[in-house]
């Protein structure tokens, strides 16, 4: 049985379209899922003074169900690609997914 994941990752909108663009080249990628939200935190050395009054940044996530290895090998060329981006990631496993046909 193969071990499905959750990759999530948080990006700036500035690098929003490049990144939807570099997963859509992969033929590893099946497809995703992207949501704008607001990262709330205490990294003021990331934020501008407005993000930093208001307490909140305007990101980007995307959500793609891969398998682990999958994952493991995409984060990889994530880490070569995007090195210095401040994109931030996370990898959660899946108990159970499909289709409701």
């Amino acid at each position: 049985m193969t071990e499905n994941c959750l990759l999530n990752l948080v990006v700036t909108p500035a690098v929003e379209d490049t990144v939807t663009d570099w997963l859509l080249v992969h033929d590893t990628v099946m497809g995703f899922s992207t949501y704008p939200i607001f990262g709330h935190g205490s990294s003021e050395r990331s934020m501008s003074l407005a993000e930093q009054v208001a307490g909140k940044r305007r990101q980007i996530l995307f959500q793609l169900l891969l398998s682990r290895t999958q994952a493991e090998n995409l984060i990889g060329e994530i880490r070569r690609d995007f090195l210095g981006s401040g994109m931030h990631y996370w990898l959660v496993p899946v108990l159970e997914s499909g289709h409701l046909d």
